[in-house]
Order: C-alpha cells, then sequence, then structure tokens
C-alpha cells in the first residue's frame, strides 16, 4: 500500500506526453499548495519539440528522476495528449518498485496506469492539473485530494438503460480505450481475467470504437472480466454515411454475450465530472434498478 500523502510532502508536476507551459499550470499549483503539499516541476514544463513536451530523452529523464528521488512522495502527469508510450519502455523502475509512490494522471498516462499495474503497484487515474480551475471541475479535483490523502471513497452513479444488474468483485483497472488497444502485445498490456474494467474515450470515430472493440474481444479482454465500468465517450465523430450506433450501443453489442455487471455513464473520463479511481485497488460494483455504486474493500 502506498503511503498516504502528508501536509508537507513534495509533489512533482511533469510531462509525459503533449507540451504545456508553467502558466497553464497556476491553478493547479496553488490547490496543491493550498493543500499543504510543495510542488516541483519538472525540466519537461515550458520545454517544447513540436508537439510533445521535449524531446523523448528529455521526458524519459523528466519522469525517471522524479520516480527515483525519494522526497517527491506523488508525481502527477500535466496533461495527456500523445507521446508516453514512446518512453515508456526506457523507464527504470527500479528504485520505484523498491519506494512507490502515487503517479496521478488519465487518457495517454494510461500507458503508465497499465505498465505500473503489472509490476503489482497502485496508481491513480484522475484528472490532471491542465484541467484544474476550469469549469465544473471541483468535484473531480476534491476526490483527487481526498484519493492522494487516503481519504475513504465510494462513488454511485445514475441508472442507465444500456446498464446490466449483478455483483462484481476484482482489481480495478483500464484507462483510456484508445491507449489499452494501442498497448495490446507490449511489456505495458494488462491481463484483465476476474477484474473489473472501466473504459473512456475522447474524439474518436465511431467505427473506430468498434474495431477497438472488436480487437479488444478477439484478444479475450471482454470475455473473462469480473465487471465492467463505461464511461464517458465524449466528442464522438461520424463519417458522412453514418455507422448507424453510438458508442455506447457498439459496448453494449460487443460484450452482450458475456454475463457480467456493465454500468455505462460513469462519471470517468474526458468531461468535468472525472473521478478518481484507484488502479489495481481491489473493488466491489454493485449494478442494481436503482444504479451502480462502487467501493473498494480490502483483500483478505
Amino acid at each position: 500500500m502506498i503511503p498516504a500523502l502528508q501536509p508537507g510532502d513534495k509533489i512533482a508536476i511533469v510531462s509525459t506526453a503533449r507540451k504545456i507551459t508553467a502558466q497553464e499550470l497556476v491553478p493547479a499549483i496553488q490547490t496543491f499548495e493550498n493543500w499543504g503539499l510543495q510542488v516541483v516541476l519538472g525540466q519537461t514544463i515550458d520545454a517544447s519539440y513540436n508537439q510533445f513536451a521535449g524531446e523523448d530523452a528529455l521526458r524519459l529523464q523528466d519522469f525517471q528522476q522524479m520516480l527515483d528521488d525519494e522526497t517527491v512522495k506523488a508525481i502527477v502527469c500535466a496533461r495527456g495528449g500523445y507521446g508516453t508510450t514512446r518512453i515508456i519502455d526506457q523507464v527504470d523502475f527500479t528504485k520505484f518498485r523498491q519506494r512507490p509512490k502515487w503517479v496521478v494522471g488519465f487518457s495517454d498516462v494510461t500507458t503508465i496506469h497499465s505498465h505500473i499495474h503489472n509490476l503489482g503497484i497502485e496508481t491513480i487515474h484522475a484528472i490532471m492539473p491542465v484541467l484544474f480551475g476550469r469549469e465544473g471541475t471541483i468535484d473531480s479535483v476534491e476526490t483527487l485530494r481526498k484519493t492522494l490523502f487516503g481519504e475513504n471513497l465510494n462513488y454511485s452513479s445514475a441508472p442507465h438503460p444500456f446498464n446490466r444488474t449483478g455483483t462484481a468483485q476484482g482489481q480495478l483497472v483500464g484507462g483510456n480505450l484508445s491507449m489499452l488497444h494501442t498497448l495490446t502485445g507490449t511489456k505495458s498490456d494488462i491481463n484483465t481475467e476476474g477484474k473489473i474494467l472501466f473504459l473512456e474515450d475522447l474524439d474518436e470515430y465511431l467505427y473506430h470504437i468498434d474495431r477497438m472493440l472488436v480487437h479488444l474481444d478477439r484478444s479475450g479482454k471482454l470475455s473473462n472480466l469480473a465487471g465492467l465500468i463505461v464511461g464517458d465517450m465524449s466528442d464522438m465523430k461520424d463519417n458522412s454515411i453514418p455507422f448507424g450506433k453510438t458508442a455506447y450501443e457498439i459496448i453494449a453489442e460487443h460484450t452482450g454475450k458475456y454475463n457480467y455487471p456493465v454500468c455505462y455513464n460513469f462519471p470517468v473520463g474526458h468531461e468535468p465530472l472525472n473521478l478518481a479511481l484507484i488502479c489495481g485497488r481491489n473493488a466491489m460494483l454493485n449494478v442494481s434498478d436503482l444504479g451502480a455504486k462502487l467501493e473498494y474493500v480490502l483483500c483478505k
């Protein structure tokens, strides 16, 4: 179990993917400092190489330095975009495995969540600093605070017509659908058997969603789940000849042959309400006619 943060602890903000300026981080820095934390900005902040936060070597060095620095108690990825898969295989997790710390982010950071999950260490899928201060994100930020500081969190979501009732228990894993699809067959690929998988995505063509679901199903990622949580599928796109199904309908089609509980419209993903989830933590999902509940449970 990773130790909860304490006032006075040092956290680092780095970018493993798209570039970002220090000015964009002001709301997040102020928030972290209001929580009593010391904030250290990595070398990737204000760095620029085309769309990236510096060249691969710099992003790798920055992330590696913060992983190895024993005074840094958590690493928060500044933003997503694209770029983490370019460096993940070069990261040395030796010292991190000896002294684990929280790593936070979502979207492209799904790469890090999945890779670290294979080390048997938990991470936090949550709102990132680039989004702090935006309208509607206060509750998302608060769930991150509670998670970092070890406060208990139980979540619920409203009923949805596509929900499939039932109860599931298992490790919570997942993240961005496109990234999970990309990681298949790599060192960062995760085993989903007996686990509760959560999915979200942004700005994808509907036929891409279908293609990725077909691939995940063919590769065995959907058949033996304990349960499935479907988050936001934001800003979906279509062609001039419509695909004919929504993202939720596509997911329902490809998971309909299985019997595990499924909940839809869970607040996780690229929307203002993006609840912090602990990847790798044992959880209980209960889906009923009244909606869905998600809570963490202690392993016996």
